[in-house]
């Protein structure tokens, strides 16, 4: 039986209006794409950085403790740093009333490996808050140090598998370099812009690594 016109227009408005819920649907429930860190200074930079660095002999930890580098500090609401940096590395990450991660995907450049329980990464500090105090932080007033243990805008900050930030511990690239060697050049130039902009020293094994790494950036 053929449609009446208006029958007919409702129809199609009634479909036009599922597919666009459909569409609306698929939007909302896609995966939103992975972020990352703020991007490092350029492999060139790092380069030319590097360059005018004249080694020191790293400092004495003597006095050194974490509760120096107060850490994980407030960012808005119940939202520390920490849950922040796992909200941002994080691939639809659900946070509940205090903040805490209670589902999502985080991939760990370091190694590769992905994770689907927040409690399997841990939060690294790229400069390592003991190799900074010895590169010139035991100086700093407590204030500088929490701003340098909770900088969300350098790359600074990054989600990795929890055992292979713990194996790194607080060494320097002339003693670690992620396993994941596709990621090598990326973490020494968060390396160097990181002590860049905080005016903190290198060794001169650090500094050695620093450089053979990025001349093959």
């Amino acid at each position: 039986m053929a449609l009446t016109s208006h029958v007919y227009a409702r129809r199609v408005g009634v479909l036009a209006s599922a597919a666009a819920l459909a569409a609306l649907t698929s939007l909302l429930t896609a995966p939103t794409a992975q972020a990352a860190p703020p991007a490092p200074i350029s492999a060139s930079a790092a380069r030319s950085y590097l360059a005018t660095v004249t080694p020191r002999a790293e400092g004495s930890t003597s006095g050194y403790s974490r509760d120096l580098f107060p850490h994980w500090s407030t960012v808005s609401g119940t939202c520390n740093t920490r849950e922040t940096v796992l909200k941002r590395d994080g691939v639809n990450v659900v946070q509940d009333s205090s903040c805490a991660a209670v589902s999502g995907s985080w991939y760990s450049e370091y190694d590769g490996a992905t994770w689907t329980v927040a409690s399997d990464l841990d939060i690294d500090h790229v400069v390592p808050l003991a190799e900074a105090w010895r590169s010139g932080a035991s100086s700093w007033t407590t204030s500088k140090r929490q701003q340098f243990a909770n900088d969300l805008s350098r790359p600074q900050l990054i989600a990795v598998t929890d055992n292979v930030n713990q194996a790194k511990g607080d060494l320097d690239p002339g003693k670690w370099l992620p396993p994941r060697t596709a990621y090598r050049c990326t973490y020494a130039r968060m390396w160097v812009g990181v002590k860049q902009y905080w005016g903190l020293s290198m060794d001169s094994g650090e500094k050695t690594a620093l450089v053979n790494v990025l001349n093959g950036c």
